[in-house]
């Protein structure tokens, strides 16, 4: 679900994560060289490791919920609400799940299933009539099933700048736009993360169920559970006593950011909930859909569907240090990544939007469930506590994982700085543009976006998409006819490269841009845009 240079390591895992390179997670034994870790590690203690977690990775606050053998552990908060605020975060204080919330629709669907509403292979247009993707043949192949495993033939995060940052886009017309957006690989060809088609998932249960996808979940989901402190709307969450400001990195430091409301993409991405309502989640999802009064929220049947194994998912190898984390499988269920850790079965997913980090993991043999919740962006802290955590509920000796994922994180960031170096020391540095700056201005379209424009004000040209207002920034030359967009909001952590093509007579061609950073999330899928410029009345 959340970033340039300033967001060190943290995307890069989550985008791992997303995207089936699993490099994170414990297996059954430590290799050879990591023994002497192992050994000298401390003794797991939760309220230590989550606050030395706090400080190394510069995190503000942190929620944990442990349940194990259908009783709860643990439901607790460490550090702040929001910086320079003593406003402890406790267990029930509230933080945006982002992607968390895929298995709440994936739920949602398994609940219509059992009612006899739709059949998890049903194809989206009997439900939807007009679904539309940008090829005909899958259009009419997608089932509903299809919807919730990522192997659709879009690309990572493909279409995301629709609702990421905050957008004017209706859930409507993001699913009518989703036809424009260009096939990366064939249908049902291989893994790629997504959110847009949990975002037609998310329309399908309001169709059937006469509701909105928040009314539907709160009765159905929420309610049920008792789930009470749980909400569906950003807005909503704001006016509650105990919630979370989110953080990103402005130049290397975190900083209290502003919420980012996501209201059309609510089936992606739409709860916000705390420590104490999602262990309750954790232990009905344990006990294969049995509710605390012995009903079934949904049937053991979809409980065991949605655990099962749909898409299968690639990882790569790990650094050594990390050679403990490599799993023997991974694969995407319905609104679960699943993998092994230790010879069990790991139900697992991680959630990202601005602010805001965290990350769902319960192993069903042992009747384990662990959720953490940061207002920060930084996988690293919640992989370490994870590993942590289980390694100490499944009796494996400890690891000093907080250490070894910080030096990890200073690694990775350190790489990505030279590269980084490398393409500027390499550029063209006194190459000019091949037309006056002015010649630039204008309005350029996408196919599935719509319109960005670039205009003079102050001296300087700015760069501006028309149904994004956040997203606005200040183009600078890099070389040649490639410009570099500094977006106002520094938090996005996002900056990217604009590049023209010119036709033979000197005319703007082209449009295209990329991120600057490895490190940019991948819902800045700037790559995916193709602009041309906009016809003159």
């Amino acid at each position: 679900m959340t970033m340039l240079l300033k967001k060190p390591l943290a995307t890069l895992l989550m985008l791992a994560f997303a995207a089936g390179a699993v490099i994170n997670a414990p297996a059954s034994a430590a290799p050879e060289g990591t023994v002497a870790a192992a050994a000298t590690a401390p003794a797991f203690d939760l309220d230590r490791d989550v606050n030395l977690a706090l400080k190394t990775f510069d995190v503000p606050g942190i929620a944990i919920a442990i349940v194990k053998d259908g009783k709860v552990v643990a439901t607790k908060g460490f550090g702040v609400r929001r910086l320079g605020n003593p406003a402890p975060v406790t267990g029930k204080t509230l933080f945006e799940i982002a992607s968390n919330s895929k298995a709440f629709t994936a739920a949602g669907l398994a609940q219509l299933v059992d009612d006899g509403k739709l059949g998890w292979d049903d194809p989206v247009t009997r439900h939807l009539p007009s679904f539309q993707m940008a090829d005909a043949y899958v259009t009419h192949a997608m089932t509903v099933r299809d919807l919730l495993v990522h192997r659709s033939g879009l690309g990572l995060g493909a279409g995301d700048l629709l609702w990421w940052p905050t957008t004017t886009f209706s859930t409507d017309e993001i699913i009518e736009r989703l036809r424009h957006v260009k096939l990366a690989t064939s249908f049902r060809g291989r893994y790629a993360y997504d959110n847009l088609l949990y975002i037609v998932a998310g329309k399908i249960i309001a169709q059937k169920s006469g509701k909105s996808w928040e009314e539907t979940t709160r009765e159905r989901i929420l309610a049920p559970l008792g789930m009470n402190s749980t909400t569906t709307n950003v807005d909503e969450m704001l006016k509650t006593a105990d919630y979370s400001a989110p953080h990103s990195k402005i130049n290397g430091k975190a900083a209290a950011v502003k919420p980012m409301p996501v209201q059309n993409a609510v089936g992606a991405v739409g709860i916000q909930t705390n420590a104490e309502d999602i262990a309750k989640w954790m232990q009905v999802l344990l006990d294969e859909g049995k509710m605390e009064d012995g009903k079934q929220l949904f049937s053991v049947k979809q409980a065991r569907e949605m655990w099962s194994q749909q898409t299968p998912m690639t990882f790569s190898e790990p650094k050594p240090p990390l050679a403990a984390t490599k799993p023997n499988f991974a694969a995407y269920g319905l609104g679960f990544q699943l993998r092994d850790y230790r010879g069990r079965k790991v139900a697992m997913h991680g959630g990202a939007l601005q602010g805001f980090y965290s990350r769902i993991l319960m192993v069903p043999e042992e009747k384990l469930g662990v959720a953490i919740f940061t207002n920060a962006e930084n996988g690293p802290a919640m992989t370490a506590l994870q590993w942590r955590i289980l390694d100490n509920y499944m009796g494996v000796a400890p690891t000093d994982w907080i250490r070894l994922y910080a030096e990890q994180e200073a690694e990775m960031h350190k790489e990505e700085l030279a590269r980084q170096g490398k393409l500027t020391a390499a550029r063209a540095a006194r190459s000019k543009p091949s037309l006056p700056l002015a010649s630039y201005n204008g309005d350029y379209n996408d196919a599935w976006y719509g319109t960005v424009s670039i205009r003079q004000e102050g001296g300087k040209q700015l760069m501006s998409f028309s149904r994004t207002p956040d997203l606005s920034g200040t183009l600078e030359h890099f070389q040649h006819d490639t410009f570099i967009v500094r977006w106002k909001e520094r938090n996005f952590n996002a900056d990217a490269y604009v590049t023209f093509a010119l036709n033979p007579d000197g005319s703007i061609e082209q449009m295209k841009m990329a991120p600057v950073s490895t490190e940019t999330d991948f819902s800045y899928d700037f790559a995916d845009l193709s602009f041309t410029p906009a016809k003159k009345p």
